[in-house]
């Protein structure tokens, strides 16, 4: 489809969650995604529903009734992900999704993207930073320069065959004896 010509019928088959939190800071969590259904053009007869399941997948029950300005930034991240899946679209473009959250909610965030994914009934198109966050989520990568030249693209061993140029290490360091007495000075 043209975008330009069938923009109605277009936006209602992409889910987006931009890297920056399209949120308004003043409605509530629940507010939000649902005046954000109402722009995907979601029926009312199931919106409530479709809102709910939104909320439920990305773990927001208890902030429900917050205003999204309150929230902290895993949770605005969790609420642009709930805007971005509520009814299901066969498109979810998601860009750092876990963008600036804690380890513990950024492993919550996969687990959610994984299972949406799994469903086979939405194509989720993940741009990040982060390999690890790359390889946890996806089945195939592509390496972009510039704004979107494509300078590789395959499974990620393919793409860690092609640039894996170096080392990761983890050093621990031990403070010696004589430096742990100079602090107790």
């Amino acid at each position: 489809m043209d975008m330009n010509e069938h923009f109605d019928k277009v936006r209602k088959l992409i889910g987006y969650c931009p890297q920056y939190n399209p949120i308004f800071e003043s409605l509530s969590v629940e507010q939000n995604i649902r005046y954000f259904a109402k722009i995907k053009g979601i029926p009312a007869y199931c919106r409530e529903k479709l809102v709910e399941n939104a909320i439920e997948k990305l773990g927001l029950q208890i902030h429900r009734t917050k205003a999204s300005g309150t929230l902290s930034g895993g949770n605005k991240r969790k609420l642009s992900v709930a805007i971005a899946i509520v009814g299901n679209p066969p498109i979810i473009l998601l860009d750092e999704p876990s963008a600036g959250m804690d380890p513990e909610a950024r492993r919550y965030m996969w687990s959610v993207i994984a299972r949406i994914a799994s469903q086979k009934t939405s194509a989720v198109i993940l741009t990040s930073h982060l390999m690890e966050e790359a390889e946890a989520l996806s089945t195939k990568m592509g390496i972009m320069i510039k704004g979107g030249i494509f300078k590789c693209f395959g499974s990620s061993q393919h793409i860690k065959d092609k640039y894996g140029v170096g080392f990761e290490m983890e050093i621990k360091i031990e403070i010696p004896k004589h430096a742990k007495l100079l602090e107790l000075a």
